[in-house]
């Protein structure tokens, strides 16, 4: 392949570097392209064709339906690491030893507290606020609480931000649940694991003396995580690089990741799986009637959970959950009207050819909401249970963006408003 790409412009000719990344991914520097051609720019709506960085920590191949963090395969970190392991390896770069895994652990759970003075802000929210709301805001208010700066050339200094934020982050996910059950506040319990601990500060009942742990329901979470732990220039994960590119803090970079990943057509879609579900309980139940609505172009109605804007085959994750929620409906022997949908419609659109052939298979934010259902988690719950996963992803990402010294994000426009005209005194208009 040349080693430039030509763009002739007005019977001009400029030429610009072809780059390759490691998996022989292909891109023309256009850095100088408005510096050279006088003020030409590219238009990409949605950045859909545009690398805004160049980045270590995840590769994605949706044609292939390929996930790999650092170079490791998902399914193979899925199958034989721990959510912590993961979140170390993604942000600095490599697994952790035994000795690594067991400081940062520790290291974690030292921060595994915080501020009382939160509790106030929490309890300014009513019961009914949503609970990315609060997650965001309880995010961004840790800075009040943190407000040095974070010197992003001290390892040190780095370093504790990140397990400070990993230890608290649980704790504010936590409560925003408890808020919204009614429960009190918890704080955890340092002698657990990182999942087992989240989920004892989620579920333990104030008038209980010893909270059982499952198994099934650890190994369903701690997976769930480790899959939505990073997915590349995603939306939420580009607003966290580019509002840190501001020199931004952490905290205050994350507050608005979760901002970005609140909206349905990103961390919000496996909340939207289950009010599809829920409407369609409402309306009888037939799911057959459904599967035809969604065929049917002139049809409204879209099917949620189904196939995946980026993975062109399959979405390699959904294989790995979905044994997993099948273990957690089988384990839980739960009777649930919602749930008896959410299989009917997964195995017609296994069995349907419309489905088969447009390979519109079921994807992780269908069986992440079937599993979150299951474990009893509350419907407008399950974007913050993805945010408690990407947490990892987006602090590699900021780090990685900081210390490679990125320039501040400034995209550019085309205008398409109206030319330069006079004022009209208000009278006369």
């Amino acid at each position: 392949m040349a080693d430039t790409a030509t763009l002739e412009i007005n019977g001009v000719k400029h030429e610009f570097p072809v780059v390759t990344g490691t998996e022989n991914e292909v891109a023309i520097d256009i850095s100088k392209l408005r510096a050279t051609t006088k003020g030409v720019i590219t238009l990409d709506s949605g950045y859909k064709n545009t690398g805004a960085c160049e980045s270590a920590i995840t590769f994605l191949d949706g044609e292939k339906g390929i996930l790999r963090y650092r170079g490791y395969s998902i399914e193979e970190l899925a199958e034989k690491a721990d959510f912590l392991e993961v979140a170390y390896l993604l942000i600095f770069g490599e697994l952790p030893t035994n000795e690594q895994l067991e400081k940062f652990h520790s290291d974690i759970k030292k921060h595994s507290f915080v501020d009382d003075d939160v509790k106030k802000i929490l309890d300014a929210f009513p019961k009914a606020a949503h609970p990315m709301g609060v997650l965001a805001s309880l995010t961004s208010a840790l800075t009040s609480f943190n407000p040095s700066c974070v010197n992003v050339d001290s390892v040190e200094e780095m370093y504790n931000a990140i397990v400070r934020i990993l230890g608290k982050f649980p704790i504010l996910v936590a409560w925003t649940m408890r808020k919204k059950n009614g429960l009190p506040l918890y704080y955890g319990d340092d002698s657990l694991g990182y999942v087992e601990n989240i989920l004892k500060m989620m579920f333990k009942q104030p008038n209980q003396d010893k909270y059982i742990q499952n198994p099934i329901l650890v190994n369903a979470l701690d997976k769930l995580l480790i899959l939505h732990a990073d997915h590349e220039q995603n939306c939420s994960t580009s607003t966290v690089r580019i509002v840190g590119s501001s020199h931004a803090g952490l905290f205050a970079s994350l507050s608005a990741g979760i901002s970005a990943l609140w909206g349905p057509l990103h961390g919000g879609a496996n909340q939207a799986v289950l009010e599809m579900l829920e409407a369609i309980k409402a309306d009888g139940g037939d799911t057959a009637k459904y599967m035809e609505k969604a065929k049917d172009k002139n049809d409204p109605f879209r099917l949620m959970g189904f196939g995946h804007r980026v993975y062109k085959n399959f979405d390699p994750r959904a294989k790995i959950i979905k044994k997993a929620a099948d273990d957690v409906l089988s384990d839980l022997g739960i009777e649930d009207p919602i749930l008896d949908i959410a299989k009917g419609l997964e195995k017609q659109a296994l069995e349907d050819k419309y489905f088969v052939d447009r390979k519109l298979y079921p994807n992780v934010d269908f069986y992440s909401g079937i599993i979150y259902r299951g474990m009893g988690i509350p419907t407008d719950m399950f974007t913050v249970m993805f945010a408690l996963g990407r947490l990892p992803g987006w602090i590699a990402q900021w780090r990685e963006m900081r210390m490679r010294k990125e320039p501040i994000g400034r995209p550019r426009q085309l205008y398409i408003g109206e030319t330069e005209r006079k004022f009209v005194p208000v009278e006369k208009r």
